[in-house]
C-alpha cells in the first residue's frame, strides 16, 4: 500500500476541514533587546527569550487577549527590519489609545474612514462608533507598523455562533456593557441575562441584534 493510498482510501474520500490558526507572526528588528523593551512597555506579555544556539535568540510576546504571538530576535528572518505591518483590534478604540499614551507609546492620533490611503482618514473616532470604523496607528523602534482598529460586532459569517466566546474580561465588560445600553434602547422587560446573551451572541456572529 502506498502513502497516497493511506491518505486517499478509495479515492473517493470525504475530505474533512482541519483548524488551522495562527500562531506566530515573525517580525523583523536590528536590536533585539531595543525591541523587547519596547513590547514589554507596551504591556505585552513575554513569553520566552532563549538562544539555543551561536546567531540564535528567540523572544516571544503576546498582546493582552490576543491567540496570534509575535517573535523576533536573532537568526530568523532575512527581512529588512521595519517592513512588517500588522492589525490588532480592539474593543474600544479610544480606551486602547489611552493606555498606550499612558504607556509612553507614541501613538496616531485616532481616525475614522477606510485606513488607506491617508488621505480619505476623517479625524476622531467614527461619529456612529460603528463596528470596524475607527483606528489608530504605532510603530516600534525599528518602523514595524501596528495599525488598530476598533471591533465591537463582527461581520456575518467571522464567527461561529456555537463557538462564541471572549479572549479577556475586558472584552467581555464592554461587550455586557453594549449588550446593557441596546437592552435600555429595546425597553424589552424580559429577563436581562437571556436578552443579553441573545446580544451578545448575535454581536459576534454577524447577525440580526434583539431589538
Amino acid at each position: 500500500m502506498t502513502a497516497t493510498e493511506l491518505h486517499h482510501p478509495g479515492g473517493a474520500a470525504k475530505v474533512g476541514r482541519v483548524d488551522m490558526k495562527l500562531e506566530v507572526d515573525i517580525i523583523p528588528v536590528s536590536d533585539v533587546d531595543r525591541t523587547r523593551g519596547f513590547y514589554e512597555r507596551l504591556g505585552w506579555r513575554l513569553d520566552d527569550d532563549v538562544a539555543p544556539m551561536d546567531g540564535l535568540r528567540i523572544v516571544q510576546f503576546t498582546p493582552p487577549g490576543s491567540g496570534t504571538s509575535i517573535t523576533f530576535g536573532l537568526g530568523l528572518t532575512t527581512a529588512a527590519p521595519g517592513s512588517a505591518e500588522a492589525g490588532l483590534t480592539v474593543s474600544d478604540i479610544e480606551a486602547a489609545h489611552a493606555e498606550l499614551v499612558g504607556r509612553g507609546i507614541e501613538v496616531s492620533d485616532i481616525w475614522h474612514g477606510p485606513p488607506f490611503p491617508v488621505e480619505a482618514r476623517q479625524p476622531g473616532p467614527d461619529p456612529e462608533r460603528t463596528s470596524y470604523g475607527s483606528f489608530f496607528s504605532f510603530t516600534d523602534p525599528d518602523g514595524n507598523t501596528w495599525l488598530a482598529q476598533e471591533v465591537t460586532a463582527r461581520l456575518p459569517g467571522r464567527i461561529d455562533a456555537a463557538e462564541t466566546g471572549y479572549a479577556s474580561a475586558a472584552d467581555l465588560e464592554s461587550a455586557l456593557r453594549r449588550a446593557e445600553a441596546a437592552h435600555r434602547r429595546s425597553g424589552e422587560r424580559e429577563a436581562w441575562s437571556s436578552w443579553y446573551a441573545a446580544y451578545m451572541v448575535a454581536e459576534q456572529a454577524g447577525t440580526d441584534l434583539p431589538t
